[in-house]
């Protein structure tokens, strides 16, 4: 997988590699294997967690989840996620996958409109019913993984990944797919995922009322209505957020952040990131 920014966040000892692997899984992890954290983590990896049981708390991306079982979680590089709370009875497994695989997978799904749907929506809340087959599945790519002697195992993934979801993964999604037919409402969906993609270089509504076919006065309208937020408000989100774990977690200089975030200079990212926290970045990072 390519290699950024050095965030400091650090896997177990015994999947230290992971990154570097197209694929990675784990089944079952339970409260005492998931460490709560009051700081945020970035993430260098895509990741689809099976919620089997119980409940969490969790900000993703700024946007706040109560995640109860039987849930799909889909986590993307670059985002950031901070668990507040797990309950005691929480079981869940896990996929980690590179941008590599990610892409080989996306060549097979890029048709369903499902699959489409699901890169959007971080949390989905899934039937009963999905979790005999969720499980199967996870054990199927379990035993994949195990077979080290198998040379095709890489494609075996990507296939059996691909087979489930037209077979039966998509189903998680289907409603979501027929309620935005008969509505706007997914203007505020596809909104954030604009500002996440290019929230370093675009802070104007301009650029994304241009995107989505709108005005821009019909796009600050329908996202303050449904999600409480102006248009210009998730915005800031983004660029504080991001600018929040580059002073916490690297080592770049408030100058590099500046240009990180594509800032005319120091000085004014300095008021911009004041005006919005109360503090200054040097402030902020010393806090």
């Amino acid at each position: 997988m390519e290699v950024g920014i050095n965030y400091d966040i650090h896997l177990p000892d015994d999947v230290s590699n992971v990154l570097a692997s197209d694929f990675w899984i784990m089944e079952h992890l339970n409260k005492s294997s998931i460490p709560t954290t009051a700081d945020p983590l970035k993430f260098s990896a895509t990741v689809s967690v099976f919620v089997e049981q119980g409940e969490c708390i969790a900000d993703i991306n700024l946007i706040t989840y109560r995640i109860e079982a039987p849930s799909i979680v889909n986590i993307r590089k670059s985002h950031i996620l901070q668990i507040k709370s797990i309950s005691d009875d929480f079981v869940a497994s896990c996929i980690v996958i590179s941008k590599r695989f990610s892409d080989n997978l996306f060549l097979f799904l890029r048709d369903n409109i499902q699959y489409s749907i699901a890169l959007r929506h971080n949390v989905v809340k899934i039937d009963q019913s999905m979790v005999t087959p969720f499980n199967h599945l996870f054990k199927q790519m379990s035993e994949i993984s195990a077979d080290t002697t198998n040379p095709n195992a890489y494609q075996a993934q990507v296939l059996t990944i691909s087979a489930f979801f037209h077979s039966t993964g998509y189903k998680c999604y289907r409603h979501i797919s027929d309620n935005q037919m008969k509505s706007n409402n997914h203007i505020p969906d596809r909104f954030i995922t604009l500002v996440q993609q290019h929230f370093k270089n675009e802070r104007f509504l301009d650029f994304y009322a241009a995107k989505l076919g709108i005005t821009p006065k019909h796009l600050s309208r329908k996202v303050k209505a449904i999600t409480g937020y102006t248009a210009v408000e998730w915005i800031e989100r983004y660029v504080i957020l991001e600018a929040k774990v580059l002073l916490k977690s690297t080592n770049l200089s408030v100058q590099q952040i500046s240009n990180e975030l594509n800032f005319p200079s120091q000085s004014f990212f300095g008021k911009y990131f004041k005006k919005n926290i109360g503090m200054s970045p040097k402030e902020f990072r010393n806090k």
